[in-house]
């Protein structure tokens, strides 16, 4: 129980469905939705066109999704790859030509094709109970006549604004050239056109005819390589999802093109060390995730791609020798200088997670890439368009390597954990590199020192990236002094790591528990 002198949240408990995102009208949207009578995926979906309005610095129709749906009270989750690709005509020959050596943070050519409004529309074939249209509903009512906004968006907001690029961006995104203050009031009258032709139309609403041609003209316009047969192509797909045991749970993740690969690798290196001897702030603690973490990433940076470039990664989740091997070579009194430093991928992203009453669960992550992604909307739609092909590299033997036709690796991880045959904890953070360090951090809090579900987000933050190890100020100068002590090369970190969300079972009480991380505005709701 947490300590009531102190600010803090406490966990949310509701029998008949609980929803956790990052922002209270798309909490209050999964509900809505959840006494209509639809599901959670329903829910999910909702909440996830909201959150493309009312978030536009983190996410939208723009973007990617990736989900987990576990239906019922005993079915494993399935997986689904809602990303985009690149265009069939670019190649790093094509770019070459073009005298680039890096795909640029605004580039035309970072931009795949958007694969959230195929996915949303797969999975409510699949799974939903509602009609397609009604989901819309909310995210039109917003877009159209407006929204406030909250404290934590007006600060990535803010500190963002320089990343829209076009005068069709800075006029829907901005107000006389600055961000709206908390409680400011905005609306993106085109976007809810947009999302209306969506919600009537399906996929080829967005996919084909004018929307897809207005994308497609715009971004030729610009020096894109994109044509109306990549739009009408795009397709999501489900995916085998991938899992390790860690303290007799199974944890699941989707399988590259996502780092959920790399959690699972630290949480296997980490099962190598009696955590659960020591708190959860114990300076020791932190340096075995730190070098555990800084492991796991080397082999990001070196061998993750898409799903068909991706067997060598894999592969090291199961060697057990290997695994042994790289636990037995952290050394719990010095940091290793002689790992690679770790390369600063950036990322907004939303998470939102939902358990309806027949215990149906969907974890659910959308994301622009980088704030606003690429900062270029397509006039006449109020879209933003990611910037997801930033992260393919030009280097023909890496697994990442930019091809036609191809899925970049992505950082945004959704991830459910499992009791046995029984859904345990859906959950996801939010925040580009940090994802694979918070996905092992917030469980073991959670399994290794019995912390509970709000508190494990709740807790400071510490990353390593680049030579240093970011620490947000929560972290005491104790574990400073101690971390230092170590050979790590300690910063305060200028920006809070990501958010994060959980929703949980509790079977032996028939209860549904949320919590919902502070570092963002949003909240867990049950009912």
């Amino acid at each position: 129980m947490r300590n009531f002198h102190f600010p803090g949240r406490s966990e949310v408990y509701s029998s008949n469905a609980m929803v956790a995102t990052s922002q209270p009208l798309a909490s209050e949207t999964a509900i809505s939705i959840l006494k209509q009578g639809g599901n959670a995926m329903d829910a999910a979906i909702s909440a996830a066109a909201v959150l493309a309005v009312i978030e536009p610095t983190d996410t939208g129709i723009g973007g990617d999704c990736f989900a987990l749906f576990s239906k019922g009270s005993k079915s494993k989750p399935i997986a689904f790859n809602g990303s985009g690709k690149s265009p069939a005509n670019i190649s790093i020959n094509k770019l070459r030509e073009f005298n680039l050596k890096t795909i640029s943070d605004h580039s035309p050519h970072a931009v795949t094709i958007p694969g959230a409004v195929d996915a949303w529309y797969q999975l409510h074939k699949h799974y939903c109970n509602l009609d397609f249209e009604a989901l819309f509903k909310p995210a039109i009512n917003f877009a159209e006549n407006g929204y406030f906004v909250h404290e934590r968006l007006s600060y990535t907001w803010q500190n963002n604004l320089n990343r829209l690029q076009n005068t069709e961006a800075k006029s829907l995104f901005s107000i006389q050239g600055e961000a709206p203050p908390p409680g400011q009031k905005m609306k993106n009258v085109l976007l809810a056109e947009t999302l209306k032709t969506i919600s009537k139309l399906g996929r080829k609403g967005f996919y084909e005819g004018e929307i897809a041609n207005k994308m497609v003209s715009y971004l030729k316009s610009i020096g894109g390589q994109h044509t109306l047969e990549d739009f009408a192509n795009a397709k999501g797909e489900f995916v085998s999802p991938i899992n390790t045991d860690y303290r007799g749970k199974t944890v699941f993740q989707l399988p590259p093109n996502t780092q959920g690969i790399i959690s699972l690798i630290i949480l296997k290196i980490l099962e190598h060390f009696k955590l659960s001897k020591l708190k959860f702030n114990d300076p020791e603690r932190i340096h075995i995730l730190i070098e555990a973490a800084k492991i796991a990433y080397f082999y990001r940076n070196e061998l993750l791609g898409d799903l068909n470039s991706s067997e060598k990664i894999i592969n090291i989740l199961n060697n057990y020798d290997l695994i042994s091997k790289l636990a037995s070579d952290i050394n719990l009194k010095q940091s290793n200088t002689s790992i690679p430093p770790i390369p600063n991928l950036g990322s907004d992203t939303v998470y939102l997670s939902v358990i309806d009453k027949d215990l149906n669960s969907v974890s659910f992550i959308n994301s622009l890439y980088e704030s606003f992604g690429t900062g270029i909307s397509v006039p006449g739609l109020g879209i933003l368009l990611q910037n997801r092909g930033k992260s393919f590299t030009l280097e023909e033997a890496h697994p990442n390597h930019l091809a036609p036709s191809k899925r970049p690796m992505h950082t945004i991880i959704p991830a459910m954990v499992f009791n046995k045959d029984k859904l345990f904890m859906s959950y996801g953070v939010m925040g580009g590199d940090f994802q694979p360090m918070g996905h092992s951090d917030v469980l073991s809090c959670v399994l290794d020192h019995r912390l509970n579900f709000q508190s494990s987000l709740d807790k400071p933050r510490f990353l390593p990236i680049n030579k240093n190890v970011e620490v947000e100020e929560g972290v005491s100068f104790e574990i400073i002094k101690n971390l230092k002590s170590k050979n790590h090369n300690i910063i305060k970190t200028e920006h809070p790591h990501g958010g994060g969300q959980i929703v949980s079972i509790d079977w032996k009480e028939g209860k549904l528990i949320g919590a919902s991380d502070p570092r963002k505005d949003g909240i867990a709701l049950g009912y």
